[in-house]
């Protein structure tokens, strides 16, 4: 049983990757309107979802979304750790910023 492992991104000799490089050159990515509906839509589904979980949670409701839970949970992901995808993306832009500058 080892602890979870983090995501750890080094530079080499205090420089940058030069796939980092390409990526910084490269044009910002566009998104479509029927890209931006969709998230939009995902988005603001979770958080009804979110809620309704939040008011069973506190009783304020008996039906509703049903959180799932694992009954005869895998041994082997005792110690698992999801990876916090806000921290993670807020790293690489400062990372990004920083190399930028």
């Amino acid at each position: 049983a080892s602890p979870a492992q983090k995501l750890v991104f080094n530079r080499v000799n205090g420089k940058r990757p030069q796939v980092l490089l390409q990526q910084i050159s490269a044009p910002e990515e566009s998104y479509t309107v029927a890209h931006e509906e969709n998230v939009r839509f995902i988005y603001e589904a979770w958080q009804q979802v979110e809620q309704q979980l939040d008011g069973s949670r506190s009783g304020e409701s008996t039906c509703g979304p049903v959180q799932y839970v694992e009954k005869n949970p895998n041994p082997g992901l005792k110690n698992f750790v999801p990876i916090d995808l806000e921290e993670w993306w807020a790293q690489q832009f400062l990372a990004k910023i920083e190399n930028c500058s």
